[in-house]
């Protein structure tokens, strides 16, 4: 507290408040002082006033300005970027083998010794070529035994016949009975049937006889053997598998979710692992319309159209397609937060520069961004780096050009 006498006997009084830096000039009235004679004062007072209140001003405007800088120290600074809604498309590059479009399995019709092989994996053949044969002793046997029944039942046709036609001749003349005629008549029509049936026996015999043969329906490539000669061979098991020429097919498992996304209709870009110079185009031909049970993927088989010579059966290849573009928010992976197993983002209130949860839905994951489909809206802060030790309602200061 300050004191200043004036002559008149009135004590102007100066208090300073050190936590404002603010000064308040009082005057009073001394012993037999009255307040008309402490009027004529009030010009000197509010002079005064002025004078203490131009030195304290830059003292307080200062005070301010270090609590706005210790406001901002205290803010954690963070990354965030501004949210933009644009046309996406995903390249996705999987991974699958070469296979032929069109595989079977080859096999005798019946059972026996192979006593031969001719051909092995690897090796290309033509329509018919003979591939492996089998002991056909006992089919030979069948087939001339057909051929005996056969011989024997024309033979028994022709004097069936002869009967017939003299029964007929003495019937016309009354020298025989209708009895007999019928009987001879029955006797044809008896060894026309057998006949049918050796012929038909015949027929079964050769076919036996040609299935001691293997041979394709169609030219191809011999992809696996599994059976040596001198082995003794079931009916129907497998001897060779043949890739039938006139296509081939990349063929890969691929997730559900790119099932999805993919195009209809695309084109694959195709290159082998081993050698990406050598690439062709290919289309989707076929997708298995169940998932493994397994691996949870679907089967794709991609036709490779005009593959050159390198592309040959069993390569590891590559195949690259882009995905529909479509309108969606992209983030880096680095704003994600789970919380309650759902991922989660910081939001930062340009007004308030404070910071906020906020859910989302996450379409898919790419090696670029993370694609999201809900939650965000365009002008978004989000917050990029910084976001460990975050908490709600926390001041931030943005670090980036973005602010």
């Amino acid at each position: 507290m300050g004191y200043l006498q004036a002559s008149d006997g009135l004590d102007w009084r100066l208090r300073a408040l050190p936590a404002r830096r603010i000064f308040v000039l009082t005057v009073a009235t001394g012993r037999g002082g009255d307040l008309a004679h402490a009027m004529r004062f009030k010009a000197v007072g509010i002079f005064w006033l002025l004078v203490f209140g131009a030195h304290s001003a830059p003292l307080l405007l200062a005070s301010c300005s270090r609590d706005a800088d210790e406001s901002a120290k205290n803010a954690r600074p963070v990354r965030a970027i501004v949210i933009e809604k644009s046309k996406l498309g995903e390249n996705v590059e999987l991974t699958g083998s070469i296979q032929p479009e069109n595989e079977v399995a080859l096999s005798f019709r019946i059972g026996g010794r192979m006593v031969e092989r001719f051909v092995g994996t690897s090796d290309v053949v033509r329509a018919g070529q003979l591939l492996a044969r089998l002991d056909s002793q006992n089919e030979m046997n069948a087939l001339r035994s057909a051929q005996a029944r056969l011989a024997a039942a024309q033979g028994r046709l022709r004097e069936a016949r002869n009967n017939f036609v003299r029964e007929q001749s003495l019937l016309a003349r009354r020298y025989t009975t209708k009895t007999n005629f019928d009987r001879a008549q029955t006797a044809v029509e008896t060894a026309r049937s057998d006949i049918e049936d050796a012929t038909a026996q015949l027929k079964i015999a050769q076919d036996n006889v040609s299935y001691t043969e293997l041979k394709p329906d169609s030219p191809g490539t011999i992809t696996a053997r599994a059976a040596e000669a001198g082995e003794v061979v079931q009916p129907g098991q497998l001897i060779f598998r043949l890739a039938r020429a006139g296509g081939w097919d990349a063929v890969f498992d691929v997730p559900a979710r790119l099932l999805r996304d993919a195009p209809r209709d695309a084109q694959v870009s195709l290159a082998l692992t081993d050698d990406p110079k050598v690439t062709a185009v290919g289309r989707v031909r076929q997708v298995d319309p169940q998932a493994d049970p397994g691996t949870r993927t679907f089967r794709v088989r991609v036709s490779i159209l005009s593959p050159p010579p390198a592309m040959r059966l069993g390569a590891t290849i590559s195949g690259r397609i882009r995905l529909d573009p479509s309108a969606a928010i992209a983030i880096p992976a680095s704003a994600l937060t789970e919380i309650d197993r759902q991922p989660n983002v910081w939001v930062v209130d340009p007004a308030t520069m404070t910071v906020s949860l906020r859910p989302i839905q996450v379409s898919r994951f790419s090696s670029e961004a993370v694609i999201v489909t809900e939650g965000l809206k365009p002008d978004d802060r989000v917050v990029t780096a910084g976001a460990q030790a975050l908490h709600p309602g926390q001041k931030v200061r943005l670090l980036d050009a973005q602010q």
